[in-house]
């Protein structure tokens, strides 16, 4: 199994980044391709998970081991393959993602693409007390502090104003671990903010 590539990064698309290996492109599909966007032309190493099907091979990347193992814990559990992972973990923390299975929060679970009541309820069953073993945590903050419902309705909302103002899907996917960190802004200042993250 392939556990991470390094190499020079060669290609950005909506999908995936191709990154050289002493002249052997591999392709690999990522949640947010454009989050490399500051490594083009560069070496990079990046974290893969190695999918092997009947009729394909395919290899999934990430930033942090942490993405890593959470895909691998998603897709474990009954319902979710490896692309509905990657739809999850396209919208929200690893910390963010384990608080809501600690507490058991379906509402929140139920918002991810392709993730419906009956899907949630199977994510905590099979991973409540499983996630936590994995993440760089501290004892005195075991999980970030989680997205409330009143927080992901302003994201949902920024991203749906940036699409009416004619940015595309791409461009926004690139900012969205920058608006998580402004998560607790209004609507308002939040489409401020990720106007000035586009702009830069």
């Amino acid at each position: 199994m392939i556990a991470y590539i390094r190499g020079v990064l060669t290609v950005i698309t909506e999908e995936a980044i191709v990154v050289d290996v002493n002249g052997v492109g591999y392709e690999i599909i990522c949640a947010n391709p454009f989050a490399f966007q500051a490594s083009l032309n560069e070496d990079i190493h990046i974290h893969t998970y190695h999918h092997v099907r009947d009729d394909a091979q395919i290899l999934y990347g990430f930033k942090t081991e942490e993405e890593k193992h959470l895909l691998m814990k998603l897709i474990s559990v009954s319902g979710i393959g490896p692309k509905s992972g990657l739809a999850i973990q396209g919208h929200v923390t690893v910390s963010d993602f384990v608080a809501a299975v600690e507490r058991e929060d379906e509402k929140y679970l139920m918002s991810f693409p392709g993730i419906g009541k009956k899907t949630a309820r199977q994510i905590i069953l099979d991973l409540k007390g499983k996630l936590t073993d994995f993440m760089t945590i501290s004892s005195d903050d075991p999980v970030r502090q989680p997205v409330s419902d009143s927080e992901l309705a302003s994201l949902r909302e920024t991203e749906e104003a940036l699409l009416a103002l004619g940015y595309k899907q791409q461009e926004i996917q690139k900012i969205i671990p920058n608006l998580h960190e402004f998560r607790n802004e209004q609507t308002d200042e939040l489409i401020r903010k990720a106007l000035a993250l586009l702009s830069n």
